[in-house]
């Protein structure tokens, strides 16, 4: 077993397809699979299924993909901490993201980051927070950007921001006024991002303090995508409660955001990644970049 093989399967993992892998590390098709066949051989097992155009990894490749990545990374920190005349920073970083850090956040890190470190490439995947720290445990991902503390003991979480949620409703509602209160809106017709969302659990809970039920309101259209929800919202469909943040980024002229009497629910949001494993100095360097651009407030870590 060879780093060249290690890589290979990583990478192939990574982008999900032989092709797509030779492409970012200018090596042949062939190539990156006579590597895997090696290693499946070496290792007495399957690791990779192909089927068509779609690369899966089997449950055994589940297992070695996370010592195959803590494998890569400490080699590269490793050279990293030799070449002492060196400040390049290059190589692929794989981050997981939830869709308010996605939108809000990251595009503008990312842009500032590849300004100081050109020969930098990012692979982004989307996601809710519980899949984001699931993948970042299953080393799917160095880094994840998500919208909730968990309780998982082998994570790092480090505060980025925080947010507050608004009511967004077409532009010609609540007109005369910048704030509503719950019992205004408990019988528009809601479009929410998710089932269980946290955000709809928190509305939910204010409802019950003020004396309805869960069943006081109703619920017209669920999406996975937020600009879907501003969009529906806009065409009359219903009203929504989002991140106030990202009501900002995805905005228009046929909807406005309404500030909820008595709903005050700020969201923080966190970056995080796996204690006590190595991150490639790639990830090492984005990760300081980004503490270095938290809000004041939010610069103490916080671990979990």
């Amino acid at each position: 077993m060879d780093f060249k093989q290690i890589e290979a399967f990583v990478n192939v993992v990574r982008y999900k397809s032989f092709s797509r892998a030779a492409d970012a590390t200018f090596f042949t098709q062939p190539t990156i699979s006579t590597h895997i066949s090696i290693l499946e051989k070496e290792l007495g097992t399957k690791l990779l299924d192909r089927k068509g155009r779609i690369v899966e990894m089997t449950p055994q490749g589940r297992q070695f993909y996370k010592y195959a990545v803590e494998m890569v990374n400490t080699r590269a920190q490793a050279i990293d901490a030799l070449d002492k005349d060196s400040d390049k920073v290059e190589g692929v970083l794989e981050l997981q993201t939830s869709s308010i850090p996605g939108i809000t956040f990251l595009p503008e890190i990312l842009a500032g980051f590849r300004k100081e470190h050109t020969k930098t490439m990012f692979y982004v995947d989307q996601s809710d927070s519980a899949t984001v720290a699931d993948n970042v445990c299953e080393r799917r991902g160095e880094l994840g950007f998500v919208g909730e503390k968990g309780n998982n003991p082998n994570l790092e979480y480090n505060k980025l921001f925080s947010d507050r949620s608004v009511l967004v409703v077409p532009a010609g509602m609540f007109t005369d006024s910048e704030e509503v209160s719950i019992e205004e809106i408990v019988g528009l017709p809601f479009i929410w991002r998710e089932n269980g969302s946290a955000t709809q659990k928190s509305f939910e809970d204010a409802v019950i303090r003020k004396g309805y039920d869960r069943t006081s309101f109703e619920v017209v259209a669920m999406f996975n995508d937020l600009d879907a929800i501003i969009r529906s919202v806009e065409s009359g469909l219903g009203v929504s409660i989002l991140s106030e943040q990202t009501v900002a980024k995805l905005s228009s002229p046929g909807i406005r955001a309404v500030n909820i009497n008595g709903f005050n629910a700020n969201r923080d949001f966190y970056m995080i990644n796996m204690k006590s494993v190595a991150l490639s100095p790639v990830a090492e360097s984005f990760k300081q970049y980004v503490l270095e651009r938290r809000p004041a407030g939010s610069r103490k870590s916080k671990k979990k």
